[in-house]
């Protein structure tokens, strides 16, 4: 009878700790999903901003990240081809309205167990449903609209609302 108690206790903490482990492996491909998207991130941006003539463009595939065809030579944006940690080997590509690549995300539907503490880049993952919906694009910065903080001067040629009152003479 005891024997029979201790492998039921047994059974229970091995149960446990192989959900402690599965928690650990996860959070440890979360990690490395940030790392590897963001290494894709700057390698997009170094081959946009490294465009020579005047019309940035981006990589038309991710072959490009490693041996940029653009110059005479070898010119490395990315040292590999890393393959998505959470899923599998192929990466979703977002397209770049040149009709190249401005970023990826993984193809995982899970749902992500880290929904807070981002750096600020990435300060959109928090609200994520799945890992999909973490994606990692270069948007140039004038690309990106900054919103205005002070209102626009009023159009119509009086003064503005938050103008200060004309004085007097």
């Amino acid at each position: 009878m005891t024997a029979l108690f201790m492998v039921a206790i047994l059974g229970v903490g091995l149960a446990l700790a192989g959900e402690v482990w599965e928690t650990l492996a996860r959070r440890e491909k979360e990690a490395e999903l940030l790392f590897i998207g963001e290494q894709y991130r700057q390698a997009i941006r170094r081959y946009y901003e490294g465009t020579p003539g005047g019309i940035k463009r981006y990589p038309r595939s991710l072959q490009d990240l490693l041996a940029d065809p653009r110059h005479a030579s070898t010119q490395r944006h990315l040292r590999k081809l890393y393959r998505d940690p959470l899923g599998g080997e192929e990466w979703g590509l977002v397209k770049a309205p040149d009709g190249g690549i401005s970023g990826v995300y993984s193809r995982s539907e899970q749902a992500p167990l880290k929904t807070g503490n981002f750096r600020l880049r990435d300060a959109g993952f928090a609200s994520a449903k799945r890992y999909a919906d973490w994606t990692f694009v270069y948007a140039p910065a004038s690309a990106v609209k900054i919103p205005s903080l002070s209102r626009p001067p009023d159009v119509r040629g009086g003064p503005s609302p938050t103008s200060p009152p004309a004085r007097g003479s």
